[in-house]
C-alpha cells in the first residue's frame, strides 16, 4: 500500500462523510437561523426554544434524504471491502 493510495483513500472518506452529513448540517444551520431571526425579532431569548425545531427538521430530512445516503455509504464501504481484496 502506497502513500498515494493511503491519502486517495482519505480523501474518498472525508468526501463521503461530507455529502452524507451535508443535508442535515445544511437544514439545521438554515433553521438555526430563523429560529434566530425570530427570537431577535420577538425579544424572546430562551435558548432550549431552539432545538426542538432542529430536531424535528434533520429528522425529516434523515427520512427524506436516508435512501441516499445510505446508498452512497454502502457504495462506499463495497469500495473499501474490494480495495481490501487486492491487498
Amino acid at each position: 500500500m502506497t502513500d498515494v493510495t493511503i491519502v486517495s483513500m482519505m480523501r474518498d472518506s472525508l468526501m463521503t462523510i461530507l455529502m452524507v452529513s451535508a443535508p442535515m448540517l445544511g437544514i439545521g444551520m438554515f433553521v438555526g437561523l430563523i429560529i434566530s431571526i425570530f427570537q431577535t425579532t420577538t425579544s424572546i431569548q430562551e435558548q432550549t426554544l431552539t432545538f426542538v425545531p432542529k430536531i424535528v427538521a434533520i429528522f425529516l430530512v434523515m427520512m427524506i434524504f436516508g435512501t441516499w445516503m445510505i446508498r452512497t455509504l454502502v457504495n462506499y464501504a463495497n469500495h473499501i471491502f474490494m480495495m481490501i481484496e487486492k491487498l
